[in-house]
C-alpha cells in the first residue's frame, strides 16, 4: 500500500525520488510542485466529461467513464514512470489527494515501484505557502535604492556569501518597469509565481535575516502574494544611495544590447507619465545611438515614481551610501553595516 505524507514529509522525502502530478495538463500548466513531471490520468476534455457525468448522473458512472479512458493508456504510464524515475520512488498527488492520485500509484505498485501519496494533494500544497508567510515570523530586510543602483546582482552576491536571498524578480521574469520584460524568459503564471515563492521560502530559517529587493504589488503580470506584501511593506529599509554616474553606466551596459526597438516600445509604455516631450527626445537619443541620454531621461521619471513609493513604506530606513556600482564590495559592507547594528 502506498504510504500516505503531510505536505513537509511529501516535500523532504521527495528529493529523494520523482513528485508525479496526475492532474490534468491544462492543471499542471497553470501551476505545480517545482521539479513535479506530469503523468495526467485524464486529459482536458476527459476530465471534463467525466466530471458532467458525476454531476449529472452519478459517481458510478463516471468511474465507469473514468476507467474507460484509463484503461488503454495503463502501459504507457507505467513506461513512462520507469524512464522518468528509474529505481526512485514516486512521490503522487492529484487535486485533492483523491481517488485519481490513489488510482495511479496502485498501478504503479502493481508494477513493481515503490509509491507515497501527497495528503490533500495540491489543494494543500497551495494552503502550504500561506501556513508559512503568516505562521512564522519572519525577519525581512529590504534592499532598497533607486533604478540602476544594482539591486539585483547585490543580492546574487548576499546570496553567495550565504545570505537568504528571496530574488522576486528572478522568480518573475520580470525587472518590474516598462523595460522589465527585456531579455527575459516569459513570465510564469501567478499560481506558478506563488509555488515558485513557496519552494525558496520553505528551505529558509525563519529565524535568520531574509533579504529581498523592494517592489511593488505587481512584478509584470505577476503579483507578490496578499500574505506576503503587508510582511515587505512593514520591513525595514536598507536604501541604496549610489551617485548618478555609475547608475547610467549600469543601465547602459544592460539595455544598449537591445534593439532600439525594444527599448522605444517600452518608453512609450510610460509615455503619459514622462509626457510627450521627453518621450520624443529618448526616441531621438535611441535613434542616434546616444543611449545615455535617454537614460537619463528615464532616470527622471523612475527617481521621482520611487521618492514617492519609498515614503509610503512604514518600515524603518537605514542609509547605505556607496561611490560605485561594485555588487560583491557593497554586498559585503551590507552584511558589515547590519552586524554593527545588530552588536
Amino acid at each position: 500500500m502506498p504510504q500516505k505524507l503531510l505536505l513537509n514529509e511529501f516535500l523532504s522525502q521527495s528529493i529523494n525520488g520523482l513528485i508525479v502530478d496526475v492532474r490534468t495538463p491544462s492543471e499542471f500548466e497553470s501551476g505545480h510542485i517545482p521539479g513535479a513531471v506530469n503523468l495526467p490520468l485524464f486529459s482536458n476534455e476527459e476530465r471534463a466529461v467525466v466530471g458532467t457525468i458525476y454531476k449529472q448522473h452519478s459517481k458510478e458512472e463516471a468511474i465507469e467513464k473514468g476507467l474507460e479512458f484509463v484503461g488503454p493508456k495503463m502501459a504507457g504510464f507505467v513506461k513512462q514512470a520507469k524512464i522518468l524515475a528509474g529505481r526512485k520512488p514516486l512521490f503522487i498527488h492529484c487535486w485533492r489527494g483523491g481517488m485519481r492520485s490513489a488510482s495511479m500509484a496502485w498501478l504503479m505498485e502493481t508494477a513493481g515501484m515503490k509509491c507515497n501519496l501527497l495528503q490533500g494533494g495540491y489543494k494543500a500544497y497551495r494552503a502550504g505557502l500561506e501556513e508559512i508567510l503568516t505562521g512564522t515570523n519572519w525577519q525581512f530586510t529590504v534592499l532598497g535604492g533607486p533604478t540602476g543602483s544594482g539591486k539585483t546582482s547585490i543580492l546574487a552576491e548576499l546570496e553567495k556569501l550565504g545570505e537568504q536571498v528571496l530574488d522576486l524578480e528572478g522568480l518573475a521574469h520580470h525587472k518590474g518597469s516598462a523595460f522589465g520584460a527585456l531579455g527575459q524568459e516569459p513570465q510564469p503564471t501567478n499560481e506558478q509565481f506563488e509555488n515558485d515563492i513557496h519552494e525558496v521560502m520553505r528551505r529558509f530559517s525563519p529565524n535568520r535575516r531574509v533579504w529581498v529587493e523592494g517592489e511593488s504589488r505587481t512584478i509584470g503580470r505577476n503579483f507578490i502574494p496578499q500574505q506576503l506584501f503587508p510582511l515587505l511593506e512593514a520591513a525595514t529599509v536598507v536604501e541604496i544611495e549610489m551617485p548618478i554616474s555609475p547608475r547610467l553606466d549600469r543601465l547602459v551596459a544592460e539595455y544598449a544590447a537591445f534593439e532600439p526597438i525594444k527599448l522605444i516600445e517600452s518608453f512609450l509604455k510610460i509615455k503619459k507619465r514622462l509626457g510627450g516631450l521627453r518621450t520624443e527626445q529618448a526616441i531621438s537619443f535611441l535613434l542616434n545611438d546616444d543611449y545615455r541620454s535617454a537614460a537619463e531621461i528615464a532616470l527622471q521619471y523612475y527617481d521621482k515614481s520611487y521618492s514617492y513609493t519609498l515614503n509610503q513604506r512604514k518600515g524603518a530606513h537605514i542609509d547605505f551610501k556607496v561611490e560605485s556600482d561594485d555588487p560583491k564590495k557593497n554586498a559585503m559592507m551590507l552584511i558589515e553595516l547590519m552586524k554593527d547594528r545588530n552588536s
